[in-house]
């Protein structure tokens, strides 16, 4: 392969969030070791495709040497085929040439089931959930480094495509094989799927992902089966559960795409399993996934939908949550009158929640830490813009959060400690961010999950230009070590 070729790094090499954050930095001795690191590229080879000296190349990866010049930098982009848009140039001339558009992706190994048709048919969920689960447990690299480069759909093609959740759903007509399976395996399921999603939410993705997929095929083929009608509700609900904990693990994992599917999946089984509570959840989990996409719109569109389909079965917390991504598309627009009418709705419905024992088991994390966690995030969103107004406010409800959970609170706790180090950043008040930062450090070394390592990596340019500060150089070097890892 000479210095030309597209694809000299792979996209899981550009994908890291320690590489992406070196390239944001223009930081090219970190870009050069991790690119030996993980592309396995030799010095030679790195000099070569950016027409440099091999000297040249080893005086910036020791840091003797830093790259000022646009020139230089242009080069190396177009010699190792790195996108414009990481490095903060305009898209270079040959990536029209040889990006795939979203949709010519490549599908994983066998064809996808036709569910787009309205009403939503169960059986075609079922079909749905054999061909994801299939293609994942036997996908190869190849297969997953297409999936990490596939696009999440976005716009009206998405929308469109969920409008069956708000109409009944097709009678199919009785299937042919008898199925044997009773409420007490059923449980077991149901108390399976608990379990895993208790994983996600400790842990993130990784290695039990694949043991997610492994118990959602057996549902699927225990719903290819002809059961008693109980015990076909509870198996999509079982499923749903087990499709919204998949979507999270692959999006974790940076599979954007098939986090998209497995949600989808999760919404149509909720939806088959009259679920329907259960199914707003997974639309607000897809907002949640368009708001980190910087789709607001999308993301405020799937929040009213998930809202219009459940307002009359709704529970108090679950109500307050879906306020909450109301909010954070708010901000998103910078619409901050919106975020403060939905914060408040948000913490009345919260407020109405004591004493409430109907409500599923899934939503009972979401309490008055997550409130404030999630309501402190969303003002450093706004601090990112203007620091000044919100960065204390982002702080104090960040701290409030962190009171109240500790580090069993896995994922969460790191993300609070992330952010609390960024609102410190923002504030201007160095050495503290610089502490804060250690502890995030140590926070996300608890996890493996990779929105932790991601979030991190956003956290790392704050620390470069502080060099006379030695907790500053350290918590840098804590980040790089960790991202590199």
């Amino acid at each position: 392969m000479d210095a030309a070729t597209p694809g000299l790094l792979s996209p899981d090499v550009l994908d890291r969030a320690d590489v992406r954050a070196a390239l944001i930095e223009h930081d090219f001795a970190a870009v050069f070791a991790l690119i030996k690191k993980w592309g396995g590229l030799s010095q030679n080879r790195i000099a070569s495709a950016c027409q440099l000296t091999p000297g040249k190349v080893s005086t910036i990866t020791s840091g003797s040497q830093r790259v000022t010049s646009f020139d230089v930098i242009c080069r190396i982009a177009d010699g190792l085929h790195i996108p414009g848009g990481l490095l903060g140039l305009a898209p270079r001339p040959w990536e029209s040439d040889h990006t795939t558009a979203p949709h010519d992706q490549p599908e994983a190994p066998g064809d996808r089931p036709d569910t787009d048709e309205i009403p939503w048919r169960p059986d075609a969920t079922v079909s749905l959930a054999t061909h994801l689960t299939r293609s994942d447990l036997v996908m190869d690299r190849r297969v997953l480094t297409l999936a990490l480069a596939g696009a999440a759909v976005t716009g009206a093609v998405l929308l469109d495509s969920l409008e069956g959740w708000l109409a009944p759903a097709a009678h199919v007509p009785t299937q042919r094989r008898p199925g044997r399976l009773g409420i007490r395996e059923v449980e077991e399921l149901e108390t399976t799927a608990r379990a895993f999603r208790h994983w996600d939410h400790q842990y993130g993705g990784g290695l039990r992902r694949k043991a997610v997929l492994g118990q959602l095929a057996e549902v699927s083929g225990a719903l290819d089966d002809h059961q008693a009608p109980a015990v076909t509700d509870r198996l999509y609900r079982v499923m749903a559960q087990l499709a919204g904990t998949a979507a999270t693990m692959a999006w974790d994992s940076g599979l954007h795409r098939r986090a998209q599917d497995y949600y989808r999946l999760a919404l149509r089984a909720a939806h088959a399993g009259g679920d329907v509570v259960f199914g707003a959840n997974v639309l607000a989990g897809m907002a949640r996934q368009m708001l980190y996409r910087d789709r607001a719109d999308d993301a405020l569109q799937l929040i009213h939908l998930a809202q219009e389909g459940a307002r009359d079965v709704i529970g108090p917390r679950a109500r307050a949550m879906l306020h909450t991504r109301e909010a954070w598309a708010y901000a998103a627009q910078g619409r901050i009158a919106g975020f403060h009418r939905a914060t408040a709705k948000a913490a009345e419905a919260l407020a109405s929640a004591a004493g409430n024992t109907d409500e599923p088991y899934w939503i009972a994390y979401f309490d008055e830490a997550e409130l404030a966690g999630v309501t402190g995030g969303r003002l450093l969103d706004l601090a990112r813009a203007d620091p000044r107004r919100h960065a204390d406010q982002a702080a104090a409800r960040i701290r409030a959060a962190l009171a109240s959970r500790g580090a069993e609170a896995g994922r969460s706790h790191a993300l609070d400690r992330i952010g609390l180090a960024e609102c410190q950043f923002l504030a201007g008040d160095i050495q503290g961010a610089a502490a804060e930062t250690a502890l995030a450090v140590q926070a996300a070394r608890g996890t493996q999950s990779g929105r932790v390592r991601t979030q991190l990596g956003q956290l790392y340019p704050y620390t470069v230009g502080h060099s006379a500060s030695r907790p500053v150089r350290e918590a840098r070097d804590s980040i790089r070590d960790l991202l590199s890892s």
